[in-house]
């Protein structure tokens, strides 16, 4: 299946729009992400694992979400890779005004990316604050436990 395919199918499943529309949005999509309209004729296995993703956070875009769920959107991505990805997603959270839950284990991203922190341990949320009181007075030993392991590894 084409990238052109893969970005519109949301589109079409739910009728958002049809025909030349449907391009016309594709083009759209892949521009907000930072990609060329001629790639929408590609196939995902023409792309680096970077532009997969971009791919991937266009079509999360084709339904104009007010709420996206990324969940290890960078974890298979090399580090200068991932920082390309996480500077897109803040600026589309700020120009879409999107809402966003962030899912990651890499602590040093979730700090870069979000606004606030739920930790959960054996599947609940053990704490819940903003970023900078998480990172700077966390409460529950286990958060305590993982913020000091990533400063042990530093």
């Amino acid at each position: 299946m084409q990238i052109k395919q893969i970005i519109a199918e949301p589109l079409r499943f739910h009728r958002i729009v049809s025909g030349h529309q449907i391009e016309e949005r594709v083009v759209e999509l892949l521009a907000k992400v930072g990609m060329e309209a001629y790639f929408m004729h590609r196939y995902p296995h023409e792309f680096s694992g970077g532009q997969r993703q971009r791919i991937a956070i266009a079509r999360a875009l084709a339904l104009e979400p007010d709420f996206i769920v990324a969940d290890e959107p960078v974890s298979a991505l090399d580090v200068s890779v991932q920082a390309q990805i996480l500077n897109l997603l803040l600026e589309l959270q700020r120009k879409e005004n999107l809402t966003m839950l962030f899912i990651s284990h890499d602590l040093a991203v979730v700090e870069r990316i979000s606004d606030r922190i739920a930790v959960m341990y054996k599947g609940k949320i053990i704490e819940e604050a903003s970023t900078d009181t998480l990172i700077s007075s966390p409460r529950h030993r286990y958060t305590k436990s993982l913020l000091d392991s990533v400063l042990e590894a530093e």
